[in-house]
């Protein structure tokens, strides 16, 4: 019997998961299991690496979340505020996709926990699971969930009073009670419940382990990560952390062993895998609508603007050159022509109008924006249409370091706008072409190998001697590359040294890994 699991943290459970998607998906691979879910913290900022890397090692991904639901109205943000740094006062709850509707509704959920529900934690409520719970399987949760939390006060008749409410709005063919094996004793008194109260309401198991960390020896870090989380020391008695060891990724036989008399939680995790089945496109692109008059193209507004544009530019290019001639005018037609064909054959047009629309607004109000850099820098047509002030002809700026149609990539346009009137132009785009048509980039802080070693460094008490010590061993970055702890200690023998010196130093190095 095969088992998969479906409660899940990876490294974008920030500062929590341990599960690096990069080991985690091939540890299941090599388990024999044949599919795994990502259920990050009230994010699913991984899908797309989690996705990608689960394809390339034959395992069926799942995407989903673990949420956080607000005890009210996700609107309400009143109420006081749990001392539990788990739930903050908010219930967990394990939401999977099972197919695009599923995904895109899940989506939708957790944008709207951060936009609407934002309160120490991205939230949900129940007015978001009855509008978009389609598509979607939900497991009750781990013992933060709103079952579980009642259990835990004595008051069983809340808890089935909850589980008949999520089973109405998943069906009961979509919502299923979960059960862990953790040997804590809170997950044992929960889970003899969780028997009877699946059983009664006709709702069926389903083995989790929420799975914080990879191996069991991974405990330890994981603590240390708890520590960088919290601004704690291992050594302090109050510190935040989990009451057990035990929320490592089991073998199928481990979880099999665990819940010998329910062998149907083991098997439903497969029966819930194979019911899912979305699939995320790569290589598409989906552009916002230009918006044109009757009969107009795409293509032949592009033409249009460019060669205007191209036309004024011009005028101002034969004031102040001292040999313009018709072979330069030929030089700039002949040019842009073939940008043209080139933007219209990779089916960027659209693109090209959006961009040069947005800047061309913000220039007319005033808000400063910069003439251009990067690779657009070289685009004739970016010039003519205002997306740039760079004439790259007479810098000799090549156009196919930006584009080339042998190398099929979306087009690049770095476009700085004043700091104190950025805000404006996003907020143009939007009312313009969509709220769900506009997104920011994330950018993620990383702990390198040097800041890695520091913060440990902090929480297993070393001394900042000690661990500046370190930090000035530590090769400095080449071409802007950073060294990860395994090449520094490869590469600089004073600090393999010291990495081999006592079973303190030892546990550094392998914590900061």
């Amino acid at each position: 019997m095969s088992f998969v699991h479906l409660h899940t943290h990876t490294q974008y459970s920030l500062l929590d998961g341990a599960n690096k998607i990069k080991d985690l998906v091939p540890h299941v691979a090599k388990a024999g299991m044949p599919a795994l879910a990502m259920t990050d913290h009230g994010n699913m900022f991984g899908a797309v690496d989690f996705y990608q890397a689960c394809e390339a090692g034959g395992v069926q991904p799942i995407i989903g979340c673990e949420v956080y639901v607000a005890p009210r109205s996700r609107f309400d943000k009143s109420q006081a505020r749990s001392e539990d740094p788990e739930t903050g006062g908010n219930y967990h709850l394990v939401l999977l996709a099972r197919n695009e509707k599923g995904y895109r509704n899940l989506c939708r959920m957790v944008t709207q926990a951060y936009t609407e529900g934002y309160y120490y934690k991205p939230r949900i409520d129940r007015e978001l699971l009855n509008e978009f719970n389609e598509g979607i399987f939900c497991l009750s949760g781990c013992l933060g969930s709103e079952v579980n939390q009642a259990i835990q006060r004595g008051d069983t008749g809340r808890a089935r009073e909850v589980a008949k409410e999520f089973a109405q709005i998943f069906d009961k063919d979509r919502y299923y009670i979960e059960v862990q094996d953790n040997h804590m004793a809170e997950q044992e008194l929960s889970n003899r419940e969780l028997f009877s109260l699946a059983r009664d309401l006709g709702l069926p198991l389903i083995a989790t382990n929420d799975c914080h960390y990879l191996q069991p020896g991974d405990a330890h870090a994981h603590e240390a990560l708890l520590c960088i989380q919290t601004g704690r020391t291992l050594s302090d008695p109050d510190r935040f952390k989990f009451p057990t060891d035990q929320l490592f990724v089991k073998t199928p036989e481990e979880m099999k062993a665990a819940f010998p008399e329910f062998p149907e939680a083991i098997s439903n995790t497969v029966d819930l895998a194979k019911r899912c089945d979305f699939k995320m496109s790569f290589g598409q692109y989906e552009f916002p609508e230009f918006e044109l008059d009757d009969n107009d193209t795409l293509e032949a507004a592009l033409e249009r603007e460019a060669a205007e544009g191209l036309e004024r530019r011009l005028e101002k290019i034969r004031k102040i050159s001292k040999n313009w001639g018709e072979d330069i005018l030929k030089e700039y037609q002949d040019r842009l022509r073939i940008e043209l064909d080139i933007i219209k054959s990779m089916g960027f047009s659209g693109y090209f109008l959006i961009v040069s629309d947005f800047i061309l607004w913000a220039k007319r109000r005033g808000i400063p924006v910069g003439p251009g850099r990067g690779s657009a820098a070289g685009s004739l047509v970016a010039y003519a249409m205002e997306i740039t002030d760079i004439d790259p002809i007479p810098l000799g700026l090549l156009f196919e370091r930006f584009l080339n149609p042998e190398r099929i990539s979306m087009p690049d346009i770095d476009v700085d706008f004043c700091y104190e009137r950025r805000d404006e132009v996003i907020q143009y785009v939007r009312e313009k072409y969509g709220e769900d048509r506009v997104a920011q980039i994330i950018t993620f802080g990383t702990l390198k190998g040097k800041a890695a070693l520091k913060d440990v460094g902090r929480v297993l008490e070393f001394t900042y001697g000690e661990t500046d010590k370190l930090a000035k061993l530590y090769p400095a970055a080449r071409q802007g590359r950073d060294f990860n702890l395994e090449q520094a200690l490869s590469m600089e023998p004073k600090l393999r040294e010291i990495a081999e010196t006592g079973d303190r130093e030892r546990q550094l190095f392998d914590y900061a890994g």
